[in-house]
């Protein structure tokens, strides 16, 4: 019997794994300016810095056909690796597309799905340049590598934070995980009573922040109209307090978050209370939200102040002042961050 040690994916986590995985790699090109460990690798080329993402997404991990049209997948395929390329305060160019599929798809779905790929790339501007078909024995792999440029005036990493930087976040938070609620409720109404019909009516908002994300690519370029550049930036894709905490890692700093600036939409609470789920727990840990989470110099403040899709919710502080929520009973307890687990 061997003594070979035996470790367990699980007992790292995916963070974990990646930090293990990657601690001997060396880079042997003078151009490779950033690798593993921010939302893309960054590349120098000319004067012109390429920032390079890719996704995969696995049916039964990420996606439930059941419930995803086919048209959706293929959209949201790309707006997430899309979301990448914004969180690096890049602008996305080209992408790539690699597919894995079973015999149960026939070539009308397949067109289906590359019509979603089709409407992401005309929504983002982004060019679909090619990628890789194969077989598979399980089901449907979408891998998307999206490329994208900027600056070295304005590209952002997570690790670019500093003490008294302002914590803001766009849009609003939680509806894809409340909205995944839902379809899994109707999922599972549905295999007790195949001949009942998804009462979805009623979620219109939440459905569709699961079902069809929007990278936001409009705060890039209007951050740039405000010649705002943030210090540090990620998309939100595993949740709030997730990505909170990795620009803290990054940038060595901790952060104390406000409970009553989290942005949370009327339909979101709504059926979170329905679900008997606290609303805030799903906007710090729900994930799939692809917001972006960055951090300010306290003078941009009042450029971005008025600005309707952009809320500041806390502030970054020396790390042994931890990383906290301030209650809105003005209470101060820890951050916790449980958002979504690879394994």
């Amino acid at each position: 019997m061997s003594d070979e040690k035996r470790t367990e994916v699980s007992e790292l986590g995916e963070f974990g794994l990646i930090d293990h995985l990657s601690k001997d790699v060396r880079f042997y090109n003078a151009s490779t300016i950033k690798g593993i460990g921010d939302d893309a690798a960054v590349m120098k080329v000319g004067d012109e810095l390429i920032v390079t993402s890719t996704d995969m997404l696995v049916e039964g991990i990420h996606f439930d056909l059941s419930y995803i049209p086919l048209q959706h997948l293929g959209y949201k395929a790309i707006a997430v690796n899309v979301s990448d390329i914004a969180a690096m305060n890049a602008t996305p160019k080209q992408v790539t597309v690699s597919l894995a599929l079973s015999n149960r798809f026939s070539v009308e779905a397949l067109e289906v799905l590359y019509e979603g790929i089709r409407m992401a790339c005309e929504a983002y501007k982004v060019d679909f340049v090619g990628g890789d078909t194969t077989a598979s024995r399980s089901g449907l792999m979408i891998s998307v590598t999206a490329i994208g440029t900027t600056t070295e005036e304005k590209i952002t990493y997570r690790s670019g934070a500093q003490e008294n930087d302002i914590l803001c976040v766009t849009g609003d938070l939680g509806g894809a995980y409340v909205g995944l609620q839902v379809l899994e409720r109707e999922k599972q109404e549905f295999l007790g009573n195949p001949e009942m019909q998804p009462k979805l009516d009623k979620y219109p908002y939440v459905v569709g922040r699961q079902l069809k994300p929007d990278a936001k690519m409009n705060i890039i370029y209007e951050l740039a109209d405000l010649g705002v550049v943030p210090t540090s930036m990620i998309d939100v894709s595993d949740g709030l307090a997730s990505e909170i905490f990795h620009l803290c890692k990054h940038s060595e700093l901790g952060v104390a978050v406000y409970e009553d600036k989290l942005p949370i939409d009327k339909e979101t609470y709504e059926t979170a209370a329905e679900f008997s789920i606290d609303p805030n727990t799903c906007a710090l840990n729900g994930g799939e939200d692809y917001e972006l989470l960055f951090t300010l110099k306290q003078e941009d403040f009042e450029k971005i102040k008025n600005h309707a899709d952009i809320h500041t919710i806390g502030y970054m502080h020396q790390a042994q002042n931890g990383r906290v929520m301030v209650t809105r009973s003005g209470n101060t307890i820890p951050l916790q961050a449980q958002g979504w687990k690879h394994f």
